[in-house]
């Protein structure tokens, strides 16, 4: 069994890859389990354990199957693991959910009862902002101080405009982005739109979103159109980006646009606990 130190090594290391995992705990053992409570282990999305223990299989193919439930929809879980006579007093068979507890029956000879709260870490969400116009820049700005990875993608002479982002994107090649959650957001204004429209439209996101008047986006999808593009992305597109406050100067028009993308990523999801990167 690997220490506890060596435990948040690997919380550490898997935060910085980005890669999504998930954290069971033992909060409560009753009669004989192999695992006490305070009892730790990491779960890969492939329901793989890469440090820690919990105990044996009378508990671990119910923390998996939580674990990669929490992963899919970012909400944690509290599963108890009992015998069978435990959850007939309570009413309740294994694979039910009351009270907020998932119960699993518990086949093992012991019998005892163990409790293991499952908690999902996720990356921090994508803010992709193409274009280096003063909205870019104040999206930029924003975007990190509500907690978004920031990646800016636009000419490599006009990076510099940008104070601090986490991925510089020279141009609009956006062909090796891997499937995220991510938020794209074309802020060129004038320059480059067509090309960064394209590229966003094909790139993996969540949501997709134009600085632009609606008729401007009704020519760039006409155009894109004739060119060829999938006409379910091209229809995927919002424009103009941002909530209706009446934003008048880039930063006004960031908070919008911002304030918009946190309502779709927060839609549906307020009573999730995921804990996210940081």
């Amino acid at each position: 069994m690997r220490s506890p130190i060596d435990i948040l090594d690997e919380v550490k290391s898997l935060k910085a890859s980005g890669e999504p995992f998930a954290i069971a705990t033992v909060v409560r053992t009753v009669a004989v389990t192999a695992a006490k409570a305070g009892a730790k282990a990491l779960i890969r999305r492939d329901g793989s354990m890469t440090a820690g223990w919990i105990g044996g299989g009378c508990a671990r193919a119910a923390v998996l199957k939580a674990a990669r439930a929490a992963l899919d929809d970012g909400r944690p879980r509290l599963v108890s693991v009992q015998p069978g006579d435990a959850l007939q007093e309570q009413g309740v068979a294994g694979g039910e959910r009351k009270d907020g507890v998932e119960f699993a029956k518990n086949m093992c000879p012991s019998q005892g009862t163990m409790d293991v709260f499952v908690e999902p870490v996720l990356p921090k969400p994508e803010l992709l902002v193409c274009g280096a116009t003063p909205v870019a820049v104040a999206l930029a700005d924003l975007g990190r101080r509500l907690g978004f990875l920031v990646a800016v993608a636009a000419p490599p002479e006009e990076q510099a405009k940008f104070a601090e982002i986490d991925l510089a994107i020279p141009g609009y090649d956006l062909s090796r982005l891997v499937a995220g959650e991510r938020y794209i957001v074309i802020a060129t204004q004038g320059k480059g739109d067509e090309a960064a429209l394209s590229a966003a439209l094909a790139a993996p996101a969540r949501h997709v979103a134009f600085v632009g008047s609606h008729r401007k986006a009704e020519t760039l999808r006409a155009a894109l159109a004739a060119k060829g593009t999938d006409r379910e992305r091209l229809s995927a597109l919002h424009s103009p980006a941002g909530l209706d406050i009446g934003a008048v100067t880039p930063e006004e028009i960031a908070l919008s646009i911002l304030a918009e993308i946190v309502e779709v990523r927060r839609r549906g999801q307020r009573s999730a606990g995921a804990v996210e990167t940081g």
